[in-house]
């Protein structure tokens, strides 16, 4: 099993960037999927997350309207939409199989002037 993330940058406020997960080992399709991220200082919380039904889908409050997950099932690839992007939103961006735990590496989300 393998989830690799992609697609973190440096981002003015105010803009938009897509993470991608690609995974492996598996088919992400038969799994409910997840985005998480941690800021400096702070604790891993869920961004967003996906269901089996790509209709079910949750979202943190802090970006609900702004961030949009999603999933590509012939890829085998995940996708986090984040627009109107906030200082706040600085952080390392997981990508999160629950069942059975399985982490990707992270990428960096830094959005700054």
């Amino acid at each position: 099993v393998q989830l690799v993330e992609s697609g973190g940058a440096l981002v003015q406020p105010g803009g938009s960037l897509g993470l991608s997960c690609a995974v492996s080992g598996f088919t992400a399709s038969f799994y409910d999927m997840s985005w998480h991220r941690q800021a400096p200082g702070k604790e891993r919380e869920l961004v967003a997350s996906i269901g089996i039904s790509a209709r079910n889908t949750n979202y943190a409050d802090s970006v609900k309207g702004r961030f949009f997950i999603s999933r590509d099932n012939a890829k085998n690839i995940v996708y986090l939409q984040m627009n109107n992007l906030k200082p706040e939103d600085t952080a390392v961006y997981y990508c999160r199989r629950p069942t059975g735990g399985y982490w990707g590496q992270g990428t960096q989300v830094t959005v700054a002037s």
